[in-house]
């Protein structure tokens, strides 16, 4: 069956893997009558972009790799090597952006730099629920480029998208393909939605997470971070997280080591029309409470989870609990509009108006929100 993978995972079970080298050392200079080496040569405008933007990036991308200690015969702990991945520098204070999965349950962190000079890194902050982490080096101000952050909500389906990074630990390579999807979703190790997830068939591999995707300008719009792949590779079809979405986060993990998400401490079941008509429900969307989380703000408010589970088809169903139609009097139609609206709109200790249904009756309950704990 066909999975999502993180682009940082490495698969034994591949076959060969073909590699295309492509020498991009051109002379810049223009000729005598006007015309670059480049038009001489015979590129298109595209490639000269891919030239240019490769150029250009490429010193701020670097490798990352992590320890992790297991346990030989007699139980000892022993150091060994665990995942490698992409990611790129944020600032001259040596801050560096990544996926989480890349630096997850390391013992110890390592940069390589363009110029083959390795760092030890000390991992700064990490957001499981949207896979970012920011690690930092000391290492000279001038080996350090930061990268300029773009607008990924002014993207476009159809518009050039460029890859950097160390697929299967093949340093700084790139690749380049087109925005092929916005607004796509993407379940994160947490259980969370991903919402705004950027699709590109730009070609990611495992060794690719944490890397930058890039506009025409060079300028970031997503951090590769998955592909969908029934063999391991890229077939075509990777996913990034939208840049915008690091730009709110990121002075979060470098402020505090994690970011505060509110949290109403209930799971809930999306309501369709067709789950309604299955289950006589008074509305054909909206969120059905399965559970409530003991002495959480919902409970605290008196909201009710399931009471009884009822076969449908081939599942068990919990059923009976309130069903929430609305936040803040906005209307809500599924999880992800729930969770999307708590991300966007509230913070932890403000409140909350949840409008629910109890019983067919309408109902406004109001409660604070915590702060989502931390797995």
């Amino acid at each position: 069956m066909p999975a999502t993978l993180p682009c940082s995972v490495w698969r034994r079970s591949l076959g060969a893997v073909a590699i295309y080298l492509t020498i991009l050392a051109l002379p810049l200079s223009p000729s005598a009558g006007g015309e670059s080496a480049r038009s001489r040569l015979g590129l298109t405008p595209e490639e000269e972009t891919v030239i240019g933007v490769y150029r250009a990036v490429s010193p701020s991308v670097v490798n990352i790799t992590s320890m992790v200690l297991t346990q030989d015969f007699f139980f000892r702990a022993v150091p060994e090597r665990g995942g490698s991945g992409s990611g790129f520098i944020l600032d001259g204070r040596g801050h560096i952006l990544t996926n989480n999965h890349v630096v997850e349950n390391a013992e110890s962190l390592e940069v390589t730099l363009p110029d083959k000079s390795k760092h030890p890194a000390k991992l700064i902050g990490r957001d499981p629920n949207n896979d970012l982490a920011v690690v930092r080096i000391n290492a000279p101000r001038e080996k350090l480029m930061p990268l300029k952050l773009g607008d990924s909500d002014q993207l476009q389906v159809g518009q050039l998208a460029i890859a950097i990074g160390n697929p299967f630990g093949l340093e700084r390579t790139v690749t380049r393909g087109v925005v092929s999807a916005l607004g796509r979703s993407l379940r994160s190790d947490s259980g969370r939605q991903i919402r705004n997830i950027i699709q590109t068939d730009a070609a990611i591999n495992p060794g690719n997470s944490g890397g930058p995707l890039l506009d025409s300008r060079g300028d970031v719009i997503g951090i590769n971070t998955a592909i969908f792949s029934p063999s391991g590779g890229s077939v075509g079809i990777g996913f990034a997280i939208p840049v915008n979405t690091a730009k709110r986060l990121v002075p979060q993990l470098i402020a505090q080591g994690r970011v505060s998400h509110p949290w109403m401490g209930i799971s809930g079941l999306d309501i369709t029309p067709s789950v309604a008509k299955a289950l006589s429900l008074p509305a054909t969307e909206g969120v059905m409470i399965a559970q409530v989380s003991p002495n959480g703000p919902a409970a605290r408010a008196g909201l009710r989870g399931s009471q009884r589970r009822i076969r449908v088809g081939n599942y068990l169903v919990s059923v009976g609990g309130d069903i929430v139609v609305g936040l803040d009097g906005r209307k809500i139609g599924s999880v992800d509009d729930l969770t999307a609206y708590l991300d966007d709109k509230k913070k932890p200790g403000e409140e909350l108006q949840v409008n629910i249904l109890r019983d067919g009756k309408g109902l406004s309950v109001t409660l604070r929100l915590g702060e989502l704990p931390e797995r």
